[in-house]
């Protein structure tokens, strides 16, 4: 016999040891369901998102009711917008009585209680299919500031409880605070997309907007994803603008910047598990080359692992009720 005084087995040898000592653990309330929504009748299937649709308000209402029970209480819209709505400066975004406003409304409604997020972008508005109002084949960051200022109060006025502006253009937590703020609306959180990757993960996410560039990329403004260290500038500058939280987009291919996110803020720290890294795991458990269930709870673990605190998943569903199975 070996002459072992050390023997980390030992700490592994029954399910209850294991569960007493875990460092990392994952449970519904640390998910925010992304939900897809759209102005027409009934469900839509996203091709390139097996399982995902896009909702009308009864579907959606249907869902949140069902994720809910569930034990989510987060979750975050997303709009398909007709194409005739959408114009170069992206101005449906802050149409009172546009679909996103409208169903903000009637989930605090329904449910006081639940947590209401809205995505601050151009792109689902914009007919050049980009985050940023476009001159001369540029993307314009200040006029562009304005306009998100606009789409935060509207989402306000309708009872939002967090904005979460996805466009990567400088300055705009700064902006958003106080537009919120000269408004009255204190209590309104802002979850910035602090560390946004320009990143090819987002392909199924751009077929169920219709949201992809007309032209182009989204290289000159969101970030490069060579780098990492250019992660604490973007934080420094949320944070010192006043963000409430911050985020990292994506999460799996970016676990080392989650990392290194979660010990340079005191702030809490959220994580994107993209369209593509779900397509990727539905497909090859599809194809039979994976346990699905013990995929996805593995790389959630992991992102949580890594240090976010809550995490944005298409997958919000299905792992809450394995997690209580």
């Amino acid at each position: 016999m070996l002459d072992l005084p050390y023997r980390p087995r030992r700490n592994r040898k029954s399910p209850a040891i294991r569960a007493a000592i875990a460092e990392t653990w994952l449970a519904p309330q640390h998910f925010i369901l992304p939900l897809f929504v759209h102005a027409g009748t009934g469900i839509e299937p996203i091709g390139s998102m097996p399982g995902c649709f896009r909702l009308d308000r009864a579907a959606l209402l249907q869902e949140v009711a069902g994720a809910w029970a569930e034990g989510i209480r987060a979750v975050i819209l997303f709009p398909k917008i007709d194409e005739a709505l959408k114009t170069s400066d992206g101005r449906e975004c802050f149409n009172p009585k546009g679909l996103v406003p409208t169903l903000i409304a009637e989930l605090k409604r329904q449910w006081p209680e639940l947590i209401v997020l809205s995505d601050v972008a151009l792109d689902p508005y914009n007919s050049d299919g980009h985050d940023g109002i476009v001159q001369d084949g540029k993307i314009l960051n200040d006029e562009t500031v304005e306009v998100l200022c606009q789409q935060a109060l509207c989402h306000a006025r309708a009872g939002v409880d967090i904005v979460a502006p996805s466009d990567m253009m400088d300055g705009r937590v700064a902006a958003i605070r106080d537009a919120l703020d000269s408004e009255g609306f204190t209590g309104v959180s802002i979850l910035s997309y602090t560390a946004k990757y320009a990143s090819a993960f987002y392909g199924p996410f751009r077929d169920a907007l219709d949201s992809a560039p007309k032209f182009g990329d989204k290289k000159t403004y969101q970030m490069d994803p060579a780098n990492a260290r250019e992660s604490l500038r973007e934080l420094a500058l949320d944070e010192g603008e006043g963000a409430d939280m911050v985020m990292v987009k994506p999460a799996g291919p970016y676990l080392d910047v989650i990392r290194l996110v979660r010990e340079n803020t005191t702030l809490p720290v959220a994580a994107y598990q993209v369209s593509g890294e779900y397509a990727m795991i539905k497909a090859a458990a599809q194809n039979g080359w994976i346990d699905e269930k013990r995929v996805v709870l593995e790389s959630l673990l992991a992102i949580r692992r890594a240090g976010a605190d809550l995490i944005l998943t298409y997958y919000a569903r299905p792992a809450a009720r394995w997690l209580q199975a």
